[in-house]
């Protein structure tokens, strides 16, 4: 990434749903959004936003709610609001439609998008974040709830808050760079902007609200998954997966056909949990020629 690359990106504010949503872009062309995950901020995908733009599209990299420079409302974490932000910044942004990429929390979010609004997401990218079905499914597998411990320990009042929020955020930095495969994708001048991003006043609170939600509406998920009432996704998807992630078992990407039309799978093996970062040229790569595939589909092409 060079200096070049990193002086034509634009940063900017947008109000979308009812909340102020700083994000960052570069390019002109159909709408690109990158939705990053937890504990991170936009930063997350500066390895793909000018290869994406430079590949003639608009990018834009929001900060979700709660993180970094966007608004930190004290409500509004509910997947059902989250994936609504998401619907609003592309009408607030002029678009009809778009290739929707999240990694994380920010595929959780993409996944709901492609569900709840189909007729915005032309294709769908999602980055070792299950889908909702696959994740309650292996919630009920002693491995999958051993590997998600983080979530119920978050569930705890201002205790977690405290730990990954003393001495400048530093557990934040450890955290990273401790669960990456990829060690080199994390030095300590990396680190230090997720740090800084995860100080930020309300930031740590908003961030965790994210978990906590989820276990409060676990029982309707459960409820709902019941009467397996997911509506498929029909937008072409490409599901890329760091195998050696410590917090999500590959059994997340298994018999996920019922649930979305047209799927390919692909896995990373030398790759953790920060795919995008921990292997951005091969995921760059991947991302291309998927995008390639929509020209080649495209009316008269």
């Amino acid at each position: 990434m060079t200096g070049e690359e990193r002086s034509s990106w634009e940063h900017r504010f947008i109000t979308a749903n009812g909340i102020r949503l700083h994000y960052v872009t570069q390019g002109e062309g159909p709408l690109v959004l990158l939705l990053h995950g937890f504990p991170e901020f936009w930063y997350s995908w500066r390895h793909q936003i000018p290869v994406l733009a430079g590949a003639g599209y608009c990018v834009v990299a929001p900060d979700l709610r709660g993180y970094n420079e966007s608004e930190k409302p004290r409500w509004g974490y509910d997947l059902r609001t989250l994936a609504r932000d998401v619907a609003a910044l592309i009408v607030a942004l002029g678009y009809e439609r778009a290739i929707v990429m999240g990694h994380d929390w920010g595929g959780v979010i993409a996944w709901q998008v492609a569900m709840r609004y189909p007729e915005l997401v032309e294709r769908l990218v999602i980055m070792n974040a299950p889908h909702p079905a696959a994740m309650l499914r292996e919630l009920r597998s002693l491995k999958q709830l051993r590997m998600s411990w983080y979530i119920f320990a978050f569930q705890l009042p201002w205790l977690p808050e405290y730990m990954l929020g003393r001495n400048g955020a530093n557990e934040i930095g450890r955290m990273l760079r401790g669960s990456a495969v990829q060690k080199d994708a994390f030095p300590r001048s990396v680190t230090a902007h997720y740090q800084a991003a995860m100080s930020k006043p309300g930031a740590l609170p908003a961030a965790l609200a994210y978990y906590r939600q989820f276990v409060r509406d676990l029982p309707r998920s459960l409820w709902r998954r019941q009467l397996r009432a997911w509506p498929r996704i029909l937008a072409p998807t490409l599901l890329l997966w760091g195998l050696q992630d410590i917090a999500l078992s590959v059994e997340l990407t298994y018999d996920l056909e019922p649930y979305v039309k047209q799927l390919r799978v692909v896995y990373l093996p030398e790759s953790g949990h920060w795919v995008q970062q921990e292997q951005p040229e091969q995921v760059n790569r991947l991302l291309l020629n998927f995008l390639q595939e929509r020209e080649a589909s495209a009316p008269g092409a």
